[in-house]
């Protein structure tokens, strides 16, 4: 009996874009056989093996290719190239509310949904108590799902796909959806699920996960996979990725190697090119706001992880040093350097600034330029945060802003518990029984 529950061999896919809609139908009656369309490869020669009872972390940036893969794997869609084989029943959540009629009732899309998988009425009978408590929507669960709530969509998705008892469960950032105590209802769920010797694909933007949950992970980067490891090794990898730090020439390297994830092309002791701006490295938000008299400008920022790399992604619980430069065109006396951190609805949750520190940054003459470093620990719960810096001062008693960037970049948090609220307090946790 074979133990590769998925095997994928030179998967492509190669997508038709048409300018106008009409060029499709110009092309299928041409006589001459003339292309009127773009080819778009979504994904190249990509092939890797899943083993039984796996649970197989997929990562990469927006547009790699990953939810096409699934797709792929699923059957929703055929590949133009290669093939993919699977030895067992795969259930999947790849969108929310995927598979589920708008004008059907909860209950009436459980039974849909097990049928599409293939499972009797009467099979589905048995397994309908489980899923209605799982979900726990109460009796919305007889109301048509058009009226839920993107939460609820979630709950009950999971609900209907974990409790039909596949062989192979794949998730596509279903997860992120809901609160914090049904997510961990999820992922105790996928835990329980991968204890049993089931196998899961697991495509999410939270590393964290990646790290706790997967015991390995693949990287899709560009319709192409990148590399295979283990998840520590291939959440540093990508990390380098989304920072344009990792040389593709170098990718037969890291494949499964102790040094995966060091790839680069490091040139001084923080892995820049030489000449590079840290802001060079940093992800920076296309609709930013920055404002001031410039009289001082910040002409240079990075975030450097706990060993002093370059990156837009931090390990809850470590320490990180934001760095900045700034330029002075005028002569001040007493500037102030802040940053600040928001998440991504706009809440101000953390910053500091160098009155709040008490350094006293004197006077900065005409030309100098100053660079200041901030370094902290990670506290944030795992997620997206937006970075604000600026550089101001007094004058007469009135705070003056030299230059400020709102939202300039992002910072990823990476972890692997998630506590109640904005941060972590680090809690140590003793237990004993007295005597």
């Amino acid at each position: 009996m074979s133990e590769i529950a998925i095997n994928i061999s030179s998967v492509s896919k190669v997508y038709k874009l048409y300018d106008k809609p009409t060029l499709r139908l110009k092309e299928a009656l041409s006589l001459s056989g003339r292309k009127y369309h773009k080819d778009f490869p979504a994904l190249h020669d990509v092939s890797f093996d899943v083993k039984k009872g796996d649970m197989l972390g997929i990562i990469g940036k927006n547009g790699a290719g990953k939810s096409t893969l699934l797709k792929i794997i699923t059957g929703v869609l055929s590949p133009s190239g290669g093939n993919v084989e699977i030895n067992g029943k795969i259930s999947a959540l790849l969108e929310l509310g995927a598979g589920f009629n708008p004008e059907y009732t909860g209950i009436e899309n459980i039974y849909l949904n097990g049928q599409m998988i293939g499972f009797t009425r009467e099979e589905m009978d048995s397994k309908i108590e489980d899923i209605v408590k799982f979900a726990d929507i109460g009796d919305f669960v007889y109301q048509p799902v058009k009226t839920y709530s993107s939460g609820m969509f979630a709950r009950l998705a999971f609900a209907v796909a974990i409790n039909v008892e596949p062989d192979i469960l794949i998730v596509d950032e279903a997860l992120s959806v809901g609160d914090v105590f049904f997510q961990a209802k999820c992922y105790k769920k996928l835990e329980d699920f991968r204890n049993s010797g089931k196998t899961i694909l697991l495509v999410t933007h939270d590393m964290g996960s990646v790290i706790k949950y997967c015991n390995r992970a693949v990287i899709i980067n560009g319709g192409e996979k990148i590399a295979e490891g283990s998840p520590v090794d291939m959440v540093d990898l990508y990390k380098k990725i989304l920072v344009g730090q990792y040389d593709a020439s170098e990718a037969e390297e890291n494949e499964d190697s102790e040094g995966a994830g060091k790839a680069g092309t490091s040139i001084d002791e923080f892995g820049l090119k030489e000449g590079s701006s840290w802001k060079d490295y940093m992800l920076i938000n296309p609709n930013n706001v920055e404002y001031g008299d410039r009289r001082a400008s910040i002409i240079d920022f990075g975030i450097f992880d706990d060993e002093d790399q370059i990156t837009n992604t931090v390990y809850k619980l470590r320490k990180f040093t934001l760095k900045l430069k700034v330029k002075f065109n005028e002569e001040i006396e007493n500037p102030i350097f802040a940053f600040s951190i928001k998440d991504i609805k706009g809440t101000e949750i953390s910053g500091t600034n160098t009155i709040i520190e008490k350094v006293d940054t004197g006077i900065v003459k005409k030309g100098e330029t100053i660079e200041i470093a901030f370094r902290q620990k990670m506290i944030l719960q795992g997620g997206q945060y937006l970075l604000q810096l600026g550089c101001t001062g007094f004058e007469n008693d009135a705070l003056v802003v030299f230059h400020r960037l709102y939202d300039i970049c992002c910072i990823s948090v990476i972890a692997d518990k998630t506590t109640v609220g904005y941060c972590d307090m680090d809690s140590k946790v003793t237990y004993r029984k007295e005597d």
